[in-house]
Formats: C-alpha cells, sequence, structure tokens
C-alpha cells in the first residue's frame, strides 16, 4: 500500500451479508491483517474499472470490421517502431 499521506479513506456501506463473506474469505486466505481489506476493494474496484473500459471500448468499435480494426492496430504499430 502507498504512503498513507497519499491515500484517500471511504466511508462504505455493505450490507451484513457482503461484510461477512468478504472478512471469511480473507481468513481464509490467510489474511485478517491490517490493509488486507483495504487492497481487496481497491483491487476489485481497479478490476471493475477496466471491465467497464473494456466494455465501453467494445461497444464503440462494434461498428468497425475485424479487417478495420486490424488495420488500425498495425498502423499503430508501426507508427509506435519509428
Amino acid at each position: 500500500m502507498a504512503n498513507p499521506e497519499t491515500n484517500a479513506r471511504w466511508s462504505l456501506v455493505v450490507s451484513r451479508d457482503t461484510d461477512q463473506a468478504l472478512r471469511q474469505f480473507l481468513a481464509s486466505q490467510g489474511g485478517g491483517h491490517k490493509g488486507d481489506l483495504s487492497r481487496f476493494v481497491e483491487e476489485a474496484v481497479r478490476s471493475r474499472i477496466l471491465d467497464l473500459a473494456a466494455t465501453a471500448a467494445k461497444a464503440d468499435n462494434a461498428t468497425y470490421s475485424q479487417a478495420e480494426i486490424d488495420n488500425a492496430i498495425d498502423e499503430a504499430l508501426a507508427w509506435a517502431k519509428q
């Protein structure tokens, strides 16, 4: 975890069932140590953001053919190699 001065503090409300399930899961993984809950939540949020961004990108590109996408990738790679 990063320096506490660079972290944001959240106050979250979740159901008792979710809280209990997560705490049991963390304990079963050898967790229960300071920071485990925060690390789990941060990883879950990052994963969800990536999933939503990928879904949005797929929707944005749905109008393009696979060949058009492949050509755009090839052009970007060629540009990056210059």
